[in-house]
């Protein structure tokens, strides 16, 4: 007997917007040699993040503080808001589904970029919003576009990642305020600023938590080094934030990711001296592109885009190289993005495995497209 699901969820193909590296670890056999295509921080966590949530384990029979009190004061300190401006949540990806929820309903328009943040649009989906999708402008982002297309659709909220994944560029301040200011009043920006540590001052706005158009989306999971915690932030304005308690899942913050999450947020040293490893990072990973005559994208993320200079089905190749090798990396979905590969910053031992995996995958997908 089938499951009595809904009309639009029956109508939805199961989908999981990013394959993770357990899966091609269980069909390979054995680990990856380098774990470089999820954005993660190899780095890790602060030790005083380490610390304090091995303290909190004692108490994991607990369940988390539903209102994340001390995490959410701190974070509210740290970005000079009041408590009421912030909202905690399961990483950005619980918050985007949140705030999808309170916006979307089916049939209801919503603009993003195309080829842009994918776990996004599996959300708007989800709810029956119908996309809008404004293609880049090269490879940027095009927010003025996705302001225009805001106002010809009618759509209450409108999606942009900066700095940009996958190809991690990004706007200026300026270039940010010039979309809100062109947003219709009733629209809403998401700004999805999961890489703000990483990026260069000018790209980030200053916080205005008077703008009701604007929420911006932070996380503890890249630059700090906790993905696996799964914890994140909204900051907006007092009437949008509060309308999250109206849906979101009251004990979604484990007393683990509370405690490691404070601790992080503390520990300026350590954070400084991880944004200083990805610069290095991301620098490497030019010259191993350019050895092999490839542009590497600017990028102000801890990842970097590599052009492999054809098209899409030769980037699949190389892809598919890297992954036969051990290397564990991502590209962009949508052309013409997708003559591009994506490789996360590791350290020196697993950037010299990309130095020596990534001429052999290249070299193989050139035979294989002179063969094809």
């Amino acid at each position: 007997m089938a499951p009595r699901l809904t009309p639009l969820v029956a109508s939805l193909p199961a989908t999981v917007p990013f394959v993770g590296p357990e899966t091609g670890e269980r069909a390979r056999g054995v680990p990856f040699r380098a774990r470089l295509g999820a954005n993660e921080s190899v780095f890790g966590p602060s030790p005083k993040a380490i610390a304090a949530m091995a303290e909190a384990a004692a108490v994991a029979w607990r369940y988390g503080d539903p209102e994340a009190h001390d995490l959410r004061a701190a974070v509210a300190a740290h970005h000079g808001v009041a408590p009421e401006n912030i909202m905690l949540g399961e990483g950005i990806d619980g918050l985007l589904g949140y705030l999808v929820r309170m916006l979307v309903t089916p049939g209801t328009p919503v603009v993003t970029s195309l080829g842009t943040y994918p776990t996004f649009n599996y959300h708007v989906t989800g709810y029956g919003g119908v996309l809008r999708a404004v293609p880049y402008n090269g490879d940027a982002t095009d927010p003025l576009a996705l302001a225009t297309a805001a106002r010809e659709s009618g759509a209450p909220l409108v999606y942009l990642a900066n700095p940009d994944n996958p190809m991690g560029g990004w706007h200026s301040a300026g270039m940010i305020s010039a979309l809100i200011a062109a947003l219709p009043e009733d629209a809403v920006l998401c700004l999805d600023e999961a890489y703000a540590d990483f990026a260069p001052p000018e790209a980030i706005p200053p916080i205005d938590v008077s703008e009701p158009r604007v929420i911006r989306m932070r996380t503890f999971s890249k630059a700090h080094g906790l993905a696996g915690a799964r914890i994140g932030y909204a900051i907006g304005h007092a009437d949008l934030i509060a309308a999250f308690d109206r849906v979101r899942n009251h004990f979604g913050l484990g007393v683990m990711a509370q405690a490691g999450a404070l601790a992080a947020l503390s520990d300026r040293r350590w954070l400084a001296e991880v944004v200083a490893r990805v610069v290095e990072g991301r620098a490497r990973l030019g010259e191993i592109a350019a050895a092999r005559g490839l542009r590497a994208l600017p990028s102000a993320t801890n990842f970097v885009t590599i052009d492999c200079g054809r098209d899409g089905a030769f980037a699949r190749r190389v892809l598919a190289g890297m992954i036969a090798r051990g290397v564990f990396i991502r590209m962009p979905f949508v052309a013409p993005q997708d003559r591009c590969v994506r490789i996360s910053v590791g350290r020196p031992a697993e950037l010299a495995i990309v130095a020596q995996a990534l001429p052999a995958a290249l070299d193989e997908a050139e035979r294989a497209t002179r063969h094809a």
